[in-house]
């Protein structure tokens, strides 16, 4: 699979069947993966699993919306909302069984077809509000 369309697309399904094995299958070997929500880079898909079921495990009936995809070459700039509901501990916080929607921006690069890197921004503090951490603006 080499085009980034394809690859997003094969990558939401994964997600919204909860299956982080097909969803790690879009990754390559040595990907990396920046979210702003950790402390540190996800090196390799190993980790890029872990991290996958530990979001599933937290939110296991998340759903995800692409709401916009721009692409050029092997490179995807998408806007999505996903929608789940807190049953799982998640950054530290025990499930709230608070339904959540978020937003979020992610910035993808193939190499040879798979994902080499990945750069995730999204509404941590939107999370927490619904989850009743923060207040409303």
């Amino acid at each position: 699979m080499s085009n980034v369309q394809e690859v997003v697309e094969g990558l939401v399904a994964a997600w919204n069947a909860h299956d982080a094995e097909q969803a790690q299958s879009f990754y390559a070997p040595d990907c990396e993966e920046i979210d702003v929500a950790l402390r540190e880079p996800q090196c390799g898909s190993a980790r890029i699993r872990k991290l996958i079921n530990y979001y599933l495990r937290a939110f296991p009936d998340v759903q995800v919306r692409v709401d916009e995809i721009v692409s050029a070459g092997n490179q995807a700039a998408l806007s999505w909302t996903w929608h789940g509901t807190h049953r799982g501990r998640f950054m530290n916080i025990p499930p709230t069984q608070r339904p959540v929607t978020v937003q979020g921006a992610t910035f993808i690069t193939l190499r040879n077809g798979r994902i080499h890197r990945v750069t995730r921004v999204w509404d941590v503090a939107g999370l927490l509000r619904s989850l009743g951490l923060l207040p409303e603006l």
